[in-house]
């Protein structure tokens, strides 16, 4: 049995360390705190310089909150995908559901016909949807690769039941992917409990901030997200490699 771990990469920084650590693949987001928006132009096309034995992926997501687009969204969410077609990315995270909870088809079929020959991971939207059974199905027969998921639950430790179920329901068909709160310290337990093979995590540090003057009266943040401005959080190659060895542990186990 062969594990891949895909890092969620905040940054350019956290793409490097990711690959240094052995990750099979990184998803570049921007706006981690609103759960993951399209990064810049000039973050794809630089981190698309420095993977080279990393697949690159990038989320298509115009906006924090829920996958209930508009028209306006849609079409820059289109043009979103043709940029990374351009850059070279080997694929694109995206998710669009109805007002009733369910995988919007046409709108999905339209991304995946834009994204042409790049693979098509499903992200999160698919833990707000109302049946994760037909969602499984729709999105199996829209073409996907990959549904990124926490078992509908905050943590995917938590979903573990539901992810298991996912896995034996899917058959090899599309690869479910546990993603939220996935770390070293648990990974084995969730690969050893639902089967999975493909594991999506940050393994974050803090890294301070080298600014000597800091002003605090004033913040950048605002009051609704709390973000300490004087750190930054970036994927530690280290943690990277202990995660695969903790697989590689469990997988040493089944032998």
């Amino acid at each position: 049995m062969s594990y891949k771990l895909e890092i969620c990469a905040n940054s350019v920084a956290s793409c490097v360390e990711a690959q240094k650590g052995g990750a099979h693949r990184v998803e570049l987001c921007a706006a981690i705190p609103e759960g993951g928006t399209t990064p810049s132009y000039g973050d794809i096309a630089v981190a698309r310089e420095f993977l080279k034995e990393t697949k690159l992926n990038v989320i298509i997501r115009p906006r924090g909150g829920d996958f209930l687009y508009s028209e306006l969204e849609h079409r820059i969410m289109l043009k979103d995908i043709e940029m990374c077609r351009k850059l070279g990315v080997d694929g694109v995270v995206i998710g669009c559901l109805t007002p009733d909870g369910d995988v919007d088809m046409q709108r999905n079929r339209e991304l995946i016909e834009a994204a042409g020959e790049m693979s098509v991971t499903f992200h999160r939207a698919f833990d707000m949807c109302r049946d994760p059974f037909k969602a499984l199905e729709d999105i199996i027969s829209l073409g996907c690769n990959i549904i990124l998921t926490s078992g509908q639950q905050p943590k995917a430790e938590q979903g573990i039941s539901l992810l298991k179920r996912l896995v034996g329901k899917a058959d090899e068909r599309i690869v479910i992917m546990p993603g939220s709160g996935v770390n070293e310290e648990n990974i084995a337990k969730i690969a050893r409990e639902t089967g999975a093979t493909q594991f999506h995590l940050s393994a974050r540090q803090p890294v301070k901030s080298l600014m000597a003057y800091r002003n605090p009266a004033v913040s950048m943040g605002g009051v609704n997200i709390t973000v300490n401005e004087y750190e930054q959080n970036i994927t530690d190659a280290g943690r990277v490699r202990a995660t695969l060895e903790a697989l590689k542990d469990t997988q040493e186990h089944k032998l």
